[in-house]
Formats: C-alpha cells, sequence, structure tokens
C-alpha cells in the first residue's frame, strides 16, 4: 500500500512539474513575441547603435550579470558606454560586431502568479563575429543568454539578463 502511495505521489508531482515547468511551443504567441523582442533588442545594439529602442525593452531596475564582465546595476548605466560609443561610431562603417542566434537554441518559459502570466524566462545560445584589421569578420564568442521577461503594463521589458558560458570557436 505504501508503494502505491509513493507512485501516486510520484506520479502527481511529475504531472504538475511537466505542466508548469514545460517550454512553450515555438508556434505560441509567447514565444514569437518573444523571439521577436530578441531580435529588435540584437539589431538596436550590434546593427543600428539604436539605444533608444534599447532603452524601450529594459526595465528600469534592469541588472546585466556577465561573466567576463561583472554586474551591471540599472538601466541607464547599463546605456550609458553604449550611448558614448554609438555617438563615436561613423554610421558609414561596417558594424564591429554581429550577433548571430544559434538555430532551435531559444527557450521559452512562461512564468505565472495565481494563474496569469506576469514574465517569462527566455534562454538561447548566440555567436559574435568581429571585423579584424582587415574590415573582414572573423569568428568571435559563443555564449549562452538568458532574459528574464516581465510584464510591465502590458509591455514586454528585460528585468534581468545573464550573460556567461563565453567560449573561443
Amino acid at each position: 500500500m505504501i508503494y502505491l502511495v509513493k507512485y501516486i505521489i510520484f506520479f502527481i508531482l511529475f504531472l504538475v512539474h511537466s505542466l508548469v515547468g514545460a517550454q512553450v511551443n515555438q508556434e505560441s504567441e509567447l514565444f514569437q513575441a518573444l523571439k521577436e523582442k530578441d531580435s529588435i533588442l540584437f539589431d538596436a545594439a550590434f546593427n543600428r547603435c539604436d539605444t533608444e529602442t534599447m532603452a524601450n525593452l529594459f526595465s528600469e531596475d534592469f541588472e546585466f550579470y556577465h561573466d567576463k564582465g561583472g554586474v551591471t546595476f540599472g538601466k541607464s548605466n547599463f546605456l550609458k558606454p553604449m550611448e558614448e560609443n554609438c555617438a563615436k561610431r561613423n554610421p558609414n562603417d561596417p558594424q564591429p560586431a554581429k550577433r548571430i542566434l544559434l538555430n532551435d537554441s531559444l527557450e521559452v518559459f512562461p512564468l505565472y502568479k495565481e494563474g496569469e502570466i506576469y514574465g517569462a524566462i527566455q534562454h538561447g545560445i548566440h555567436r559574435f563575429e568581429f571585423l579584424n584589421g582587415d574590415k573582414e569578420y572573423q569568428k568571435g564568442d559563443i555564449a549562452k543568454f538568458t532574459h528574464v521577461w516581465v510584464l510591465d503594463q502590458d509591455a514586454w521589458k528585460i528585468k534581468r539578463e545573464l550573460s556567461y558560458d563565453h567560449r573561443s570557436m
């Protein structure tokens, strides 16, 4: 009898974990919305030097954790060096770096409170290419990233960002 009770408890826990902890389908509205936000973020950062668009994607209390560069607290502290670098950049020059999201690496896990979605965790793997002295792109690092997105007045904002496991390619 005790084995039957343990089996039932295990089964219930497995079922609950499967329903609550599962990644959303890649065709879901949530996955597609956050995939688009990811694309907008990295296009603004790497292709267009558009810190205004980036600012709209971060919460005021944004925190950025990087395994090589340390931690940055606050949206303005994170964006200030980018704004300074972008102001120096000649818009006619090729972009100095490219970010490439690895195919099928993106995952999205919804976060609920009392049955209502309030956020999501987005995880993926990306690689970078950088211009060398001959203005040719060369392979750089590959790394993992995790974004904690929250709904703020019906808009998705990144509250926390982790960039880690950087390795040379």
